[in-house]
């Protein structure tokens, strides 16, 4: 959900990931991990703890890896369950990708796992999807907590920019060597194909509708939206959010971007515990 530039992203994942992993007791693909099949493809997930089932949904351009500051702590409460986005980390990639999509893959995996009742946390495009399931799986989901969501273009910072329009990622981009190592990162089993899974995230993003507004006004669940003060969704958006989902909470992160669970991953599993528990 950040405004597409090849080079500012793989910067910031450079810092985000080396944040995550010299920070963290939580090292990503430590925990042996799982596959599970959904529409004949590999996804990746890991768990860690007990108790009530905490789905955790990452960004796009993430993995698994950038919750690794928050996993020990809110694994002491819940039995955390943090997937790879089709993909990403270590999933087999989709045909295509749409946040509907995303959403029904999250679903499929609830039901694939045999889950009776699920917390959602997600991240970005992860807290997008969260929305769209706390619509569509009141039976499964009971609570989600959305963090850096929006639901149509115009609620990012960026789309005020003239210059803010779709670039897509020739095959044959040539990395760097350093751009090179980040990608490989993100993209475990899909290195020779990361510019369709970004380019299908790009034109994801692009859209000016995600899901329809009246989907918000559809939410019965208990939903937590959730923002960092210099987060890349509008504070304004990140309110009408929240005025749109009956019953729902709203939190700003102080001095924190839109890299929630690094910027603030004390402050976010805080918040979370308290909500998902109360």
């Amino acid at each position: 959900m950040i405004k597409i530039n090849i080079v500012l992203i793989l910067v910031a994942v450079t810092l985000i990931q080396i944040a995550a992993y010299s920070q963290s007791k939580m090292v990503y693909g430590s925990n042996k991990g799982k596959y599970i099949k959904i529409s004949g493809k590999n996804v990746y997930y890991e768990e860690y703890g007990r108790g009530v089932p905490l789905l955790l949904l990452e960004g796009g351009m993430k993995t698994i890896a950038d919750f690794s500051k928050c996993i020990p702590e809110l694994s002491k409460h819940f039995r955390v369950i943090a997937p790879d986005d089709p993909g990403q980390g270590r999933s087999e990639m989709q045909d295509t990708m749409t946040y509907s999509l995303l959403a029904d893959y999250v679903s499929r995996f609830i039901d694939e796992l045999k889950l009776d009742s699920v917390y959602v946390m997600g991240w970005s495009d992860g807290g997008i999807a969260a929305l769209i399931l706390a619509a569509k799986r009141p039976d499964k989901v009971k609570k989600v907590i959305a963090s850096g969501a929006n639901y149509m273009k115009s609620g990012l910072i960026s789309s005020d920019s003239s210059k803010d329009t779709l670039q897509l990622i020739p095959s044959d981009y040539k990395l760097g060597p350093e751009e090179q190592k980040e990608v490989d990162k993100i993209f475990i089993l899909n290195k020779t194909s990361w510019t369709k899974i970004y380019n299908d995230r790009a034109v994801m993003w692009f859209q000016e509708y995600y899901f329809p507004e009246s989907l918000l006004g559809d939410i019965k669940i208990p939903v937590m939206i959730v923002s960092g003060d210099h987060d890349v969704i509008k504070l304004e958006h990140s309110i009408k959010m929240y005025r749109l989902i009956k019953g729902s909470q709203l939190y700003i992160l102080p001095n924190t971007t839109h890299d929630v669970f690094n910027d603030s991953p004390e402050l976010i599993n805080e918040v979370a515990i308290k909500f998902f528990t109360k």
